[in-house]
């Protein structure tokens, strides 16, 4: 036998003994573009565990005189040596228009430093700290790496703190949906009869209600005196409302064909009961499609969250998310002078694609056997 034989049978081996987790690991990883969307998320999320450290400044800061400053980007090297500067920016007032323009003067540098002290935070609530990422070494001067708004407030630092926000709102979202998903459509498609009739018609229900304007009539019943946390709560319950529909149907057809197999009748005669047989037999079977299909649906929830802030009916000020960043680009004249606060849109564009790459790389790797 030669070699090659030999690592075939090894290979064959291998995969003959491997678990079904193991298997979708195995395919994943050679999706790369998933693979780095993987990572890029991952990424994203620390920003969602603590974003204070990843701010320069308090992102409730304002200051009039030093609205729609520009960019100022951090250079890494001064005179050939290491030390991280970025240009101070000068402000001279339009005779005709009277707005101030500023221009960035390289000739005036603001030193920063990476892990250096700002305002202090609390990490997770819990652990008071002043470290950042990056902050200027003369804590009295502000540094806006993606420019004020109209308050002077720090763009960076906002979409640092509303990447926290809508990247959480969709992942409750959909964990509720699939919960919904999960519990509703097993018991469907395993009790079957007038149970299964009913939440059928509830589903035929509500996939006909059209999404948008259901999502935005209860949205717009929300009570204006809640608290920002309230809004959060509230937005992530309507989002799930109707995002868990299509994942029941497709629990209930699996269940249909599971019902009948040897190990479902097993457990059942061994006396376990039907939630555990739901939850501890059936589900494991086919739950990286689930996971796959939820990677799939957080993207769609994102963009849900985000089109209802930027309307007014999702996330209010003073919370922020990327929605309620954008609302600051509805104004034509304003993005004319400040083009940089569409940035938030293409932060929520690279995050929905890094999902659905994520998702296509868990939906080919959720059935290893087929490849």
């Amino acid at each position: 036998m030669t070699t090659l034989d030999l690592a075939g049978k090894e290979a064959e081996d291998r995969i003959a003994v491997a678990s079904n987790w193991k298997l979708v690991w195995w395919r994943f990883r050679r999706h790369h573009l998933a693979v780095a969307s993987a990572v890029l998320l991952i990424f994203m999320y620390l920003i969602v565990l603590a974003p204070d450290f990843f701010s320069t400044q308090d992102p409730e800061r304002t200051d009039a005189r030093q609205a729609f400053i520009p960019l100022q980007a951090v250079h890494l090297f001064d005179d050939g040596k290491l030390s991280p500067w970025v240009p101070a920016v000068v402000g001279k007032r339009n005779p005709t228009t009277l707005r101030m323009e500023w221009t960035a003067d390289p000739t005036r540098k603001i030193a920063v430093h990476f892990f250096g002290t700002g305002y202090k935070w609390k990490l997770l609530g819990l652990f008071e700290t002043d470290r950042h990422l990056i902050a200027p070494v003369d804590p009295n001067q502000r540094i806006f790496l993606l420019g004020s708004d109209r308050l002077g407030r720090d763009q960076w630092s906002r979409i640092m703190h509303g990447t926290q926000t809508s990247m959480t709102v969709g992942l409750v979202a959909v964990a509720l949906s699939v919960v919904l998903g999960v519990v509703l459509g097993g018991i469907s498609g395993y009790v079957g009869g007038k149970t299964d009739s009913f939440i059928q018609r509830l589903i035929e229900l509500l996939q006909s209600v059209p999404t948008i304007p259901i999502w935005l009539a209860l949205s717009a019943a929300l009570p204006r005196d809640w608290t920002p946390t309230q809004i959060f709560f509230a937005i992530t319950v309507i989002l799930s409302l109707v995002g868990w529909t299509t994942l029941g149907r497709e629990v209930r057809g699996r269940f249909l064909a599971l019902r009948e197999e040897d190990f479902v009748l097993a457990a059942r005669l061994a006396g376990c009961s039907r939630l555990r047989i739901i939850l501890r037999h059936m589900v494991p079977t086919f739950m990286s499609h689930i996971i796959a299909t939820s990677s799939l649906a957080i993207p769609v929830m994102i963009i849900n969250e985000t089109s209802l802030s930027f309307l007014g009916l999702g996330i209010r000020p003073p919370a922020i998310s990327w929605g309620v960043l954008l609302q600051e680009a509805q104004n034509i004249q304003t993005l004319a002078l400040a083009p940089w606060l569409l940035i938030p849109g293409l932060v929520v564009i690279v995050a929905v694609l890094a999902f659905n790459l994520v998702g296509d790389g868990l939906r080919d790797a959720a059935d290893p056997y087929s490849h």
